[in-house]
């Protein structure tokens, strides 16, 4: 009967810790250089803009390169493996179903948000409204430090499809801004590692307030899509980036 009473009396204590703070006892899963999911809740790090997974940025060589995959690579080489703790500041009110979070790692005092803007994989961004990260920011920039040392566009003009927005970086030169802006907003984009999931931007979408549509492998109109402008690896980033399934494309089957 004791051995039973502990066993009650353990299970309450350990379900009362993991209410306290069930994100930092979930697993995390790294969406992009900005995006952190811990169990069910994402968490978009607070006052940065990291590139999006499909962006391509130019390098201080003049050549393109994959400044998304970039910066999700380093924000998983910041976490290292180890528990990360988030700070929920509210619902994301520019992305969908998402959080604003202040997320650190274990065994750190800095901030993830701090860290990938000091390494130069990141621009401002708002509402910034517990840390300030625009110090960082700077640093990063005048080093010429990640992003920085080449060519690019802010994320959020990348997302909207905004080709005339003003062009960052060391490497930006005005009188190659026709060629800069053909790559940076390719014809046909290459398709990140896992990330299978169409997009195009549609005038008819904003109609029911969405920025285009997304196709599903399998879906119709799927393998006549030569030239999407996006590419997603979860309907989720789509949903959360403004896009809508086909309305050709069944939803998958749960399992």
């Amino acid at each position: 009967m004791r051995a039973r009473s502990r066993l009650v009396a353990f299970s309450l204590i350990f379900s009362l810790l993991a209410a306290v703070d069930p994100a930092a006892a979930a697993s995390a899963t790294i969406r992009d250089g900005d995006t952190i999911q811990l169990g069910d809740v994402v968490f978009r790090l607070d006052g940065i803009d990291a590139p999006e997974l499909d962006q391509l940025c130019i390098d201080d060589h003049a050549d393109s390169w994959s400044c998304g995959v970039e910066a999700r690579d380093q924000l998983v080489k910041l976490i290292g493996g180890r528990s990360i703790r988030c700070d929920d500041l509210g619902a994301d009110k520019t992305r969908r179903n998402r959080r604003i979070g202040v997320c650190t790692v274990d065994g750190d005092t800095m901030s993830l948000n701090q860290q990938i803007a000091r390494a130069g994989y990141a621009v401002s961004a708002e509402p910034a409204a517990k840390i300030h990260v625009k110090d960082d920011v700077a640093t990063a920039k005048d080093g010429a430090r990640g992003i920085w040392k080449g060519c690019l566009v802010a994320p959020s003009e990348f997302r909207s499809d905004k080709k005339d927005g003003p062009l960052l970086g060391a490497a930006c030169r005005a009188d190659r801004d026709r060629e800069i802006r053909a790559v940076l907003f390719p014809d046909s984009p290459t398709m990140p590692p896992n990330c299978s999931i169409k997009a195009k931007f549609a005038v008819r979408a904003r109609l029911t307030g969405n920025v285009g549509v997304y196709h599903l492998r399998g879906c119709p109109s799927y393998p006549a899509l030569d030239n999407p402008d996006r590419w997603f690896c979860s309907e989720d980033d789509a949903r959360a980036a403004g896009f809508r399934r086909a309305f050709n494309c069944r939803a998958p089957k749960s399992k």
